[in-house]
Formats: C-alpha cells, sequence, structure tokens
C-alpha cells in the first residue's frame, strides 16, 4: 500500500503589526461600528416644543383677545384621524409614536405595547384606556381664530404630527380637560406643566390663534416652573 503524501505544514504570512497610533484608530472605528451595527433605534416621540425662552417670546407674540363664541362649531369642522400613510390614521400613528413595544395588526391598530400618560404618569397596556388629546382643544381653536379658517386648514391641525399637538393620554384625564385652557385646566403632574405651556404656546404660535389674559398669564406661570 503507498504511503500517503505528507505535505508541508500551510505557511501564512505574518501580517504587519500597525503603528500604535494606527492600531488605536483601528479600534476606535472597529467599536463605533459595532455599536452601530448593535444598536436600537431610539424611541419615538412628540416632536420637542420650543425652549421655555424661545416659548416665552412666542407668548409674547400672541394676539391677546377675549375668546370668541362656540356659534357653529362642531368637531366634524376639524376632520380628524386622517391616513397618515402605512395604512395608519392619524391615531393609530401617534399609539406608535407614543408607546413601548408596541406591535401592530395589519390594519395598524395595536395589539401590544404600553403607554404612559405625561399628564399623570399612569401606565396603560390597553389602547382603549388611552386617548390621544390635542393639546390645544379644537373648541378652543374655533374660540381663538379657527372659527375663520377653511375646512382644510382645520383638518391640519387636527392631524398636525410635525408640532406637538397630539399626545396618547390617559382617557379619563383627558375628558376632565376638555376643552379647558391652561387658566382652567393644566396637567395632573406638576413636573410637566412647563413642557405642557411650551407645547401649548408652539401650536397657539403655528397657527396665529390668539390667547385670553388670563391664558396668557397661567401660561407665564407654567413657563416659570421650567
Amino acid at each position: 500500500m503507498p504511503h500517503a503524501h505528507r505535505t508541508s505544514p500551510r505557511r501564512y504570512a505574518r501580517r504587519p503589526r500597525p503603528a500604535p497610533a494606527a492600531a488605536l484608530a483601528t479600534a476606535v472605528s472597529g467599536l463605533l461600528v459595532a455599536l452601530t451595527l448593535g444598536a436600537s433605534p431610539a424611541a419615538a416621540q412628540p416632536p420637542t416644543p420650543p425652549s421655555a425662552q424661545e416659548a416665552a417670546t412666542m407668548l409674547s407674540g400672541l394676539t391677546e383677545r377675549a375668546e370668541g363664541s362656540m356659534d357653529g362649531y362642531s368637531r366634524s369642522k376639524f376632520p380628524h384621524w386622517t391616513d397618515q400613510g402605512n395604512n395608519c390614521n392619524t391615531r393609530e400613528a401617534v399609539l406608535k409614536r407614543d408607546g413601548e413595544g408596541v406591535e401592530t395588526g395589519s390594519d395598524c391598530y395595536p395589539t401590544k405595547g404600553t403607554w404612559t400618560s405625561p399628564y399623570d404618569g399612569q401606565k396603560w397596556t390597553k389602547p382603549s384606556d388611552v386617548d390621544i388629546d390635542h393639546v390645544v382643544p379644537l373648541a378652543e381653536a374655533w374660540r381663538s381664530g379657527a372659527a375663520k379658517w377653511t375646512q382644510d386648514k382645520r383638518k391640519e391641525l387636527a392631524n398636525n404630527l410635525k408640532i406637538a399637538q397630539l399626545l396618547a393620554v390617559t382617557d379619563n384625564v383627558n375628558q376632565e380637560k376638555g376643552d379647558q385652557d391652561p387658566a382652567k385646566w393644566m396637567p395632573p403632574s406638576s413636573g410637566y406643566h412647563c413642557t405642557y405651556a411650551r407645547m401649548w404656546i408652539w401650536v397657539k404660535h403655528t397657527y396665529d390663534l390668539t390667547a385670553d389674559a388670563d391664558e396668557k398669564t397661567a401660561l407665564k406661570k407654567a413657563l416659570g416652573t421650567c
């Protein structure tokens, strides 16, 4: 039986050792790549409102005027929960954005998730326990100038995800708020008053809505807590 031919050991060329600076750069680069590839995307949040200083400037620029009447008002004049793409309406888009671990069906309705209401700090696991609040209520907008708008502009306000006008909150807290302005209602969590005021002012500034004297006073007080 012939002997098997023994091959000589395979030799590999030794990779030159990089200079210390180059080695450090390579290590840092590798670490950054690893962190980037392994990082989870940040949880979505409502758009960040202007700083307290910016909000104070916006507040001073709001036209001060007594609220108008409710004559002719109807929520139907503010078409809401419109299509936001990906088979989601506005309500479903906010539930996905503001929740943690949200899973949805093919119709975009959440089947799983946890929602923490910024107004009172309560956590909920059923979408039915969560309302989507218009920070500046639609009726308040009507009394502050929206009565004179076109329906398309009112529709934009009711579904605007680009500013902090829509939040997922505890349903009964939202119902307690109703259409009241900050002179009559503020979130139960006092630590949220600063953010709430900045959001409210941002919406009113963006849409050139008016504010009455008591409302301005309450907002200025809330900004003082920032």
